[in-house]
């Protein structure tokens, strides 16, 4: 499946030097990705909000293997939220455990991320953790609960559609009082872990919706599928769920229509701002989960290449 291929092409350290150095590859990444600064990140989510967005940021980068890029990411994560909280910009931030030392020791892992836990807590803040492939996803949710345990109440976790398990994920989460974002899922997963029918996923998305809105606390539903966001709204206003108990979250450069339409008819619309150098794996995941934004992609490349004579009027 191009699905696949694309995500294989994701983790692929080959094809990842290639696509970076490749003529116009960044220029074609700015348009999911808002740069490659902290001032770029933060320009966005302040254009955003004076559109009427509001804005998760999240530092690009995953997997790291040492302490001292572990440290970095935590530290870029501290910047982030103080520059957000000068400029009182609405707008929280979202992290991947595998940036801040997941693969590499559990308590300093803990002691990474808590620095930016407490941070965005002094500045009345929320901390979104990203989810990542299944490998981590109990790991992720032991480091949620532990944090929540001690008293991190202003973290939320992301939970995946196509994941079987998350049903049971998800009323932990409502039992806990915990914010989730609920989105269907961007890796290649075996079939005992997840759905792989698009029908099954899009149930299971339904059915967790539900469970969401009707017992949770402020969830975050992130789709630009049309059919799973029709069925959000019909649910919420057959059992009078109100516009500003949830929010609808959509990626930065994707459906910008969609954000728009749903904003002008009263719902809140959260914006994901991804910044930072490592975009590719980003992108090509982007493009995994959706085709038109691979032959927007395409298109864009090709326009800077020898043929770019086809794409520009001439």
């Amino acid at each position: 499946m191009l699905r696949d291929f694309l995500i294989m092409l994701s983790e692929s350290s080959l094809a990842r030097s290639f696509t970076m150095h490749a003529p116009g590859a960044r220029s074609v990444a700015r348009r999911f990705v808002a740069g490659e600064t902290i001032e770029e990140g933060i320009a966005t989510a302040r254009a955003l909000n004076r559109a009427g967005m509001k804005v998760t940021l999240d530092y690009l980068g995953e997997s790291v293997s040492s302490r001292e890029e572990a440290r970095e990411a935590a530290d870029t994560y501290l910047r982030v939220i103080d520059r957000i909280a000068a400029e009182k910009l609405d707008a929280n931030v979202s992290l991947k455990l595998t940036q801040m030392g997941q693969d590499i020791d559990e308590e300093f892992l803990h002691e990474n991320v808590t620095r930016v836990f407490a941070r965005a807590r002094e500045n009345d803040m929320f901390v979104r953790l990203d989810m990542e492939s299944s490998a981590y996803t109990q790991r992720t949710i032991d480091f949620f609960r532990r944090a929540w345990d001690e008293g991190y109440t202003n973290i939320g976790i992301v939970l995946q559609a196509y994941m079987r398990r998350s049903e049971q994920d998800v009323k932990l989460a409502n039992e806990l009082g915990a914010r989730v974002r609920l989105c269907k899922g961007a890796y290649v997963e075996p079939a005992e872990v997840a759905y792989q029918a698009k029908t099954e996923v899009d149930a299971n998305f339904v059915a967790l919706m539900k469970m969401l809105l009707s017992d949770g606390t402020y969830p975050a539903i992130a789709t630009h599928d049309e059919k799973m966001i029709n069925a959000t709204r019909a649910w919420a206003d057959s059992h009078q769920i109100p516009k500003d108990a949830f929010e609808f979250q959509m990626l930065y450069g994707v459906r910008r229509d969609l954000q728009e339409q749903l904003q002008r008819a009263g719902y809140t619309v959260r914006v994901y701002v991804p910044f930072g150098v490592a975009w590719y794996p980003y992108l090509m995941r982007r493009m995994a989960e959706r085709p038109a934004n691979m032959f927007f992609i395409v298109k864009a490349v090709l326009k800077e290449s020898p043929l770019g004579f086809m794409f520009n009027g001439r």
